[in-house]
């Protein structure tokens, strides 16, 4: 029984699908299905249903599955361990959503580089599901997200509340009001991030609060495109106040919404059983006093 043949089951089993799985294991699906077929031969035992395209853990492979996790998870932490030497360096994976990893995993880069030379910091930007499932599978150490999480398998700390400001071109009427409400935006053309983006589902959710579906012009993958568009013209948008900079484009006009403005929530999750490496607590303690130094947007 090989480290890999567990690494694979593992793969399969979260991704439903050897294909995927050997994507995921960057290796090829015939010899991932080969080192399966391999393993469950050794065992005795069919540990997946191959219903087409479709594979289904049988019951033997249920109870594999959970002490293969367990054993690859002492591995992984024995190796962070090691890791944690001085005398071998540090490093750690972190993770962040796109509307923070430009914004705020960046400025904490350049000062790790400085308050902890030694630490080697890999970092990774994705939409809030592939955090939380990178998290828990222990691809990354820790992973900066908005809102909050329930599940068993993670831990979840706030670091800070902020607002979600509007965005017009200086153009629409919207820019000279003193006071902008939810209601003025009924009538308005959005510019929004893409379906997967939790930002976007959460203007989504405050417009149906305010009983009006926000008419969506266009979706983007990134804020510096939002902002483009909104400066041309193209619509309005609901950005957090961390992406707004001093240098934006003079057409963008950012005013805060009367009447419940909505806010959002920015938290760091990490593996509530999985060992916490000096790396990750160094790192940590640096965001949560950078943080605690300065509140949002000041910049």
């Amino acid at each position: 029984m090989e480290l890999h043949q567990l690494r694979y089951v593992v793969a399969v089993a979260e991704t439903g699908n050897f294909t995927r799985a050997s994507e995921r294991s960057f290796v090829s699906q015939p010899s991932l299905s080969q080192q399966v077929i391999k393993l469950e031969k050794e065992l005795k035992h069919k540990l997946f249903h191959r219903l087409g395209r479709r594979a289904i853990l049988t019951e033997a492979g249920e109870i594999f599955l959970k002490r293969a996790r367990r054993i690859l998870a002492e591995v992984d932490d024995s190796a962070k361990e090691l890791r944690d030497d001085p005398a071998l360096g540090r490093q750690i994976v972190v993770g962040a959503i796109p509307t923070l990893a430009p914004y705020l995993l960046s400025q904490l880069l350049a000062r790790c580089r400085t308050q902890y030379p030694h630490l080697v910091v890999h970092t990774r930007e994705a939409f809030k599901s592939d955090l939380v499932n990178a998290v828990i599978t222990g691809e990354l150490d820790l992973a900066l997200i908005s809102g909050s999480v329930k599940d068993n398998h993670l831990s979840s700390e706030s670091l800070f509340k902020e607002p979600l400001l509007l965005v017009v071109n200086r153009s629409n009427p919207l820019a000279g009001q003193k006071v902008v409400t939810a209601a003025d935006l009924a009538h308005q053309t959005f510019v929004l991030l893409g379906e997967s983006s939790s930002l976007a589902t959460q203007i989504q959710r405050f417009c149906g609060d305010h009983d009006f579906k926000p008419k969506i012009s266009h979706r983007c993958a990134q804020i510096a495109t939002v902002k483009s568009l909104v400066a041309q013209g193209a619509g309005i948008s609901i950005l957090p106040e961390l992406v707004r900079y001093q240098d934006d484009h003079p057409a963008l006009v950012y005013r805060a919404l009367s009447g419940g403005a909505p806010t959002r929530e920015i938290a760091v999750i990490r593996h509530t059983h999985r060992y916490q490496s000096l790396g990750a607590e160094q790192f940590l303690a640096m965001l949560r006093a950078d943080r605690a130094a300065s509140p949002p947007n000041k910049r």
